[in-house]
């Protein structure tokens, strides 16, 4: 992986980890307010909205249609989330699901061998370890060659720095709109730019580790996927991660009433806006047909491989 890569991938996730710890050990109750918090909730339900309903859902499965000029908001969103740009990631997690838990996953869990220690290797590398030793090296005109063609797409691809600082200075801004002290813009920053940026990376970073080692399985895949409930919240329903391994085109990933996927509200509110539709929807027939007759497993001990 070129240095510069490692690099900015090293600096893209340890300073909002940095930031995070910074804030809840030295300032939370002393510098944190209300508008800090409102900020970082409207700016994290933005920029995880963009990830894993428009560079997720839309640009890498097409789970929908909608207008270019939807699709170019949802990928401006998304690079809010400092995941690296567009392209790459879409790139990315095409190639996830072609070797998915086999050779060629960029990040699988499962390539250290057996054993506690090649476990916690492996959850570690799907996390966020692959970041630092592989990086986005996903061949995107193999992997994502109509975003490739789409000049307005690349131009976003290109903007991921100007994009990335914009994310930031947004808050900053709208802390010193409201505070009107450079105190107010330095908190703002803080929780509702680096904070934020961390809460939704260990968000959408724990599919890849967690939602491939501990969880549940609904449906017969060929690779390890899982579902985990307590994480579909914070994901925005990216964590029934088994259900969309087995329907990786349906908008939905929550697919019983009961499965809580943010994610499907969003795009059920913006059909109803008729801003999006062919809105792709699993039917129960297909559904059952797939099922393991509602087999569950739970990885009882770290190193212990789960069956199917």
């Amino acid at each position: 992986m070129p240095l510069r890569q490692r690099i900015g991938n090293l600096l893209g996730v340890s300073v909002p980890f940095g930031a995070f710890i910074a804030a809840v050990v030295v300032l939370w109750g002393s510098a944190v307010g209300v508008a800090d918090i409102a900020i970082l909730v409207v700016g994290y339900m933005i920029a995880m909205g963009g990830v894993t309903v428009g560079w997720h859902r839309l640009l890498t499965h097409g789970a929908f249609r909608t207008s270019r000029a939807v699709r170019y908001a949802f990928a401006v969103a998304g690079t809010f989330s400092v995941q690296g740009s567009v392209i790459d990631w879409v790139a990315d997690h095409r190639m996830h699901h072609a070797h998915a838990d086999d050779e060629g996953d960029p990040h699988s869990p499962y390539e250290f061998g057996d054993g506690f220690w090649a476990s916690v290797r492996g959850l570690w590398h799907a996390h966020v370890g692959w970041l630092f030793t592989r990086g986005h090296q996903a061949d995107q005109r193999r992997f994502a060659p109509e975003l490739v063609e789409d000049r307005g797409m690349v131009l976003i691809d290109r903007a991921f720095p100007a994009l990335v600082l914009a994310s930031l200075a947004v808050p900053a801004g709208i802390g010193y709109l409201i505070s009107g002290t450079a105190a107010g813009a330095l908190t703002a920053l803080l929780w509702g730019g680096l904070v934020r940026v961390f809460l939704g990376h260990h968000a959408t970073f724990s599919i890849n580790s967690i939602c491939h080692f501990f969880g549940s399985r609904r449906f017969e895949t060929d690779d390890r996927s899982t579902n985990v409930f307590w994480l579909a919240p914070l994901s925005f329903g990216e964590a029934w991660h088994n259900n969309h391994h087995a329907f990786p085109r349906s908008a939905w990933h929550g697919l019983r009433w009961w499965e809580i996927d943010p994610g499907a509200i969003l795009i059920r509110t913006l059909r109803r806006l008729r801003l999006v539709w062919d809105v792709v929807e699993i039917s129960p027939e297909r559904q059952r047909e797939k099922e393991r007759g509602g087999a569950r497993f739970a990885r009882a001990a770290v190193g212990s491989r789960p069956s199917g």
